[in-house]
């Protein structure tokens, strides 16, 4: 197949924290020789594009904001489109609040208040936290928004727990699903994936190391997808994927055999 693009993952694809994973730079520069211009998508909340542009930079990766989408990005936009007048209350990190703060989205913390509940990741949560997310959602009006579902993440030594985690908890007590659950595989992170390209969903890979967001994400656009093995799923995840990924590989270096098919 000739493919004409390429959507990347970042967080277990092509870095662990702050060390690049093997082959993920030559990998890259294979695609870019190719004419491919990648497309770095990453279900982090707490972090705008510019910090991922430096983050790959320190890696030895040259990226363009506008190369970069990440579940931040998502989010924002989302609500600014959605929710431009609500009360919102945020169960997140500082990062999640900073990229909120810069925009004209009313933020409360007063539960009464609340139009729209956003939950995502958040190092500090604690019993009052959650406490107060369950007061909140007990009015059924009140919008429930997840950031992202990664319920683990990869970082620099292990795993740690990601935003799914923290949304979970809140949707067991509040006994309520989200209304609505931003980042990879979403319809909303797609709609803004196709902006950014300027070329058909059909003609990418997609490349990453989660079977539920990135092979997801792929498969939900019809676009063939590879599942790299340096990060979250392991080999029984792989072995009951549901999508399965079009191909596996060890390294995102690998991604070049795909080329020359």
């Amino acid at each position: 197949m000739d493919y004409r693009g390429a959507i990347i993952d970042v967080d277990g694809t092509v870095v662990r924290g702050k060390t690049p994973i093997s082959g993920a730079v030559a990998g890259i520069e294979r695609l870019r020789a190719a004419g491919i211009d990648p497309l770095f998508v990453t279900n982090n909340p707490t972090k705008p594009a510019a910090a991922y542009v430096d983050r790959l930079s320190a890696a030895g990766i040259d990226v363009a904001a506008d190369r970069v989408v990440t579940a931040g990005t998502v989010t924002t936009q989302y609500l600014q489109q959605h929710h431009a007048d609500a009360a919102i209350q945020l169960v997140a990190d500082s990062g999640v609040r900073d990229q909120l703060e810069r925009t004209d989205l009313r933020l409360t913390a007063d539960e009464d208040a609340t139009d729209v509940l956003v939950a995502s990741i958040d190092r500090e949560f604690d019993y009052d936290d959650l406490c107060r997310a369950l007061w909140t959602l007990d009015k059924p009006e009140v919008t429930f928004i997840g950031t992202d579902p990664d319920i683990v993440i990869p970082a620099a030594k292990r795993d740690m727990p990601g935003s799914g985690a923290i949304i979970r908890s809140i949707a067991a007590v509040a006994e309520r699903q989200p209304d609505v659950m931003l980042g990879k595989p979403s319809a909303e992170t797609l709609s803004v994936i196709e902006t950014r390209l300027d070329v058909p969903l059909e003609s990418c890979l997609v490349i990453g190391d989660r079977v539920d967001t990135d092979i997801a994400l792929g498969a939900r656009a019809g676009m063939e997808t590879v599942l790299v093995r340096s990060g979250v799923s392991d080999a029984d995840d792989i072995a009951t994927a549901d999508p399965r990924p079009d191909h596996v590989v060890d390294t995102l270096e690998q991604v070049g055999s795909l080329l020359e098919r």
